[in-house]
């Protein structure tokens, strides 16, 4: 089925997100191109099943009201261009950067910019922590499924001006990785504010957005070098200390034990 078979949903988003009938095209043609280029980064590429797993998913962002105001947003890790091209099409006075590591998926993305005329979005093919040219100046950070939480919160805290708002989607949630993420967050001069379940799509289960805002100056040793931040994560569970030596039955029990 082609990408037609999705149109009566896109129909329904449009609705709910206030989209033009032309913003609505442009996305049932994101969908086509996606259905119909074998090289997309992506397993969901059936139109009727991808606009819910990712145009309704990626558009969900725009019930926040950060995005409404936001002029510039960058999408981390945009791989197949979820959230990065749905939002382009949906904000256009908004600058979209989509900062993706991978060559293969740059030139997909670069392609589909291209063919759709998608003129508010630019590709970023470049490690995050590599892209300087960003720091400090970003209202909003978007990433989906990306990384551990704590990661994320330190790739998107030097990309944000102060007051800039990064807008991490998870999944079921996680207490620990949670807490975790809160105590980088300290250390990047972000701060979380909300935690917001999220329904996208009818039967959509463990949808959360993650708001952080950067409320102080991120200290100038961060970014970290390349792959830093993941394999040595902020905020990390202080190590356990060692167990107390288990004293001899004797001793435990007392000097006027029997024995």
């Amino acid at each position: 089925m082609g990408a037609e078979s999705a149109r009566p949903r896109l129909q329904e988003l449009a609705q709910r997100y206030g989209l033009r009938v032309d913003q609505r095209e442009r996305l049932e043609e994101l969908l086509s191109v996606l259905h119909r280029d074998a090289r997309a980064p992506t397993s969901v590429r059936c139109p009727i099943q991808a606009v819910d797993v990712h145009l309704a998913d990626s558009l969900v962002a725009l019930e926040l009201e950060v995005m409404s105001g936001a002029r510039a947003i960058v999408d981390i890790g945009s791989g197949a261009g979820f959230p990065g091209l749905a939002l382009a099409v949906a904000l256009e006075r908004a600058e979209l950067r989509l900062v993706e590591s991978s060559m293969r998926k740059c030139l997909y993305l670069e392609r589909v910019i291209a063919e759709l005329g998608v003129r508010n979005a630019r590709v970023v093919c470049a490690r995050v922590e590599d892209w300087r040219d960003g720091e400090a100046s970003n209202d909003v950070v978007r990433a989906r499924a990306l990384a551990a939480q704590a990661v994320v919160v330190e790739y998107a805290a030097p990309l944000l001006r102060l007051g800039g708002t990064l807008a991490d989607w998870r999944g079921k949630r996680s207490r620990r990785e949670e807490e975790q993420a809160e105590r980088a967050a300290e250390q990047l001069g972000m701060r979380r504010v909300e935690i917001r379940r999220t329904e996208p799509f009818a039967g959509a289960q463990d949808r959360h957005l993650h708001l952080y805002v950067k409320v102080s100056h991120t200290p100038s040793r961060f970014p970290r070098r390349a792959g830093v931040a993941s394999r040595r994560p902020l905020g990390a569970d202080p190590p356990q200390a060692p167990a107390a030596r288990r004293a001899p039955a004797a001793e435990r029990a007392g000097p006027d034990a029997r024995v």
